[in-house]
């Protein structure tokens, strides 16, 4: 279950991850990445912003401090151009390994509770669940960009967890 060595391995994936899907989605035109693709937000784009968006809000949720001013209800409405998500992408991917270098091996017990804006509701879960569904989360989404990029014909490199460069592995 998730601790502190967890978090960390999962932030430098999520970080290594990013930058290659980001790289590979770059090299397509702007039509392509906003292309209606059958995935369930739609685009790479909007599947970009809304990975954004959800990353943001738990990240916001494990500090204890209210959600950046522009994040919306709508989770695919953050990108307005793609230079401006690459460098907010990379910040966030900063601050989630800054937490996990940070965070205490206690902050992993007991429970979350936040309001969820989604349902309307106070929502409590155990810490360790929320931790992993951050990175679970990253990870099925991002699943989804690559066969929107596979789909369109730009190339990812490797996404196996292995494969990890040792560069990301000394962040």
């Amino acid at each position: 279950m998730a601790n502190q060595d967890y978090v960390l391995l999962m932030a430098r994936y999520n970080m290594w991850q990013n930058a290659n899907l980001i790289n590979a989605a770059s090299a397509l035109d702007r039509a392509a990445r906003q292309a209606e693709r059958g995935a369930f937000f739609g685009s790479i784009e909007k599947t970009f912003s809304h990975l954004l968006w959800g990353d943001g809000i738990w990240l916001s949720r494990f500090e204890g401090r209210v959600p950046p001013a522009n994040y919306t209800t709508d989770s695919t409405a953050l990108i307005e151009t793609w230079d401006q998500f690459q460098e907010d992408r990379a910040a966030l991917d900063q601050q989630i390994l800054d937490w996990a270098h940070r965070v205490a091996p206690d902050w992993f017990e007991g429970d979350l509770t936040w309001h969820s804006g989604m349902s309307g509701r106070t929502a409590s879960r155990p810490k360790k669940m929320v931790a992993v569904q951050l990175f679970n989360h990253q990870t099925h989404h991002r699943g989804q960009i690559h066969a929107m990029l596979t789909a369109a014909g730009a190339k990812p490199d490797a996404t196996d967890l292995q494969a990890m460069p040792e560069s990301y592995l000394e962040m």
